[in-house]
């Protein structure tokens, strides 16, 4: 169970990352100069009344997906991580889970690529950051919740992606993504969220269960894919997924060659979108 103490320490980290460290206008008065609570709550994706709970000791027992989103959003190193995980009374994720956690390092990197849509993903697929050009591009994802995170998920059983498919690229598309969701699953299987999320898939999609049942294991691999957009219309894009060694994350890039229509779409798209997500 939380105690007022995990509130402190998140008040504590809050006032240390400033704004502009985590993508966000540093402008207004600012009694201090760390993140406001709403700005940590709309990093972290949660309420800002159940941040102010929490920093007021109101709030008990965070699950640990709302403390790694927390631990995300204040930028915190391994160590803290663990202390935080400690404070909600909770053990921190160890090495037989998906990892989730997201280095110092990797987040700088991400940050210099504020112009390009990037999203990071954790080995199962569960969303876990996306910038602001890649809401614009593929829609924001920051009000998902559970299962409504992860893109395996998202596509058997959500509505789907803005990812153009032919029949044939989406027989391919389907069973390399089964096929690497079952290979993550043999590397972790004490994973007991990526067990409950298998189980659920297998329950609500037919499609699913029969692919996972058929026993392929492989990787699923991204090259150049149109996207859909409903407002700057179709546009052609590469994407490329890097893994990060020793955390399994997965680092989705979009990029479009300079010079062509697409990047002209792309800039538009993510000007008007960022626009919209900030309004």
């Amino acid at each position: 169970m939380a105690t007022a103490e995990f509130g402190q320490a998140v008040r504590r980290w809050r006032d240390r990352v400033p704004p502009e460290a985590a993508g966000l206008p540093a402008g207004g008065h600012r009694r201090a100069a760390g993140l406001r609570r709403e700005e940590l709550a709309l990093l972290a994706g949660i309420s800002v009344d159940y941040v102010t709970r929490l920093e007021q000791g109101r709030a008990s027992s965070p699950s640990a997906q709302v403390v790694e989103a927390l631990a995300r959003a204040l930028r915190l190193p391994a160590a803290e991580r663990a202390h935080l995980f400690r404070l909600a009374g909770l053990a921190a994720p160890g090495p037989k889970t998906v990892p989730a956690f997201i280095s110092p390092s990797v987040q700088r990197l991400l940050d210099r690529l504020t112009g390009t849509p990037v999203a990071v993903y954790d080995a199962s697929w569960t969303l876990l950051l996306a910038n602001p050009p890649y809401a614009a591009l593929m829609g924001d994802g920051s009000g998902r919740r559970g299962n409504e995170r992860n893109a395996v998920w998202w596509h058997f059983v959500g509505p789907g992606s803005r990812a153009r498919h032919t029949p044939a690229s989406l027989r391919r598309f389907e069973a390399a993504l089964v096929a690497d969701l079952r290979a993550v699953a043999g590397h972790y299987p004490a994973d007991p969220r990526l067990r409950r999320l298998v189980a659920e898939l297998r329950e609500h999609s037919e499609r699913f269960a029969e692919l996972w049942d058929s026993g392929t294991v492989g990787q699923h691999e991204v090259a150049r894919k149109t996207i859909d957009h409903p407002e700057a219309g179709p546009v052609t894009l590469d994407c490329d997924v890097l893994t990060v060694a020793g955390s399994d994350l997965r680092i989705m890039v979009y990029t479009a060659e300079p010079g062509t229509e697409d990047a002209e779409r792309l800039a538009l798209l993510t000007v008007l979108g960022t626009q919209a997500l900030g309004g």
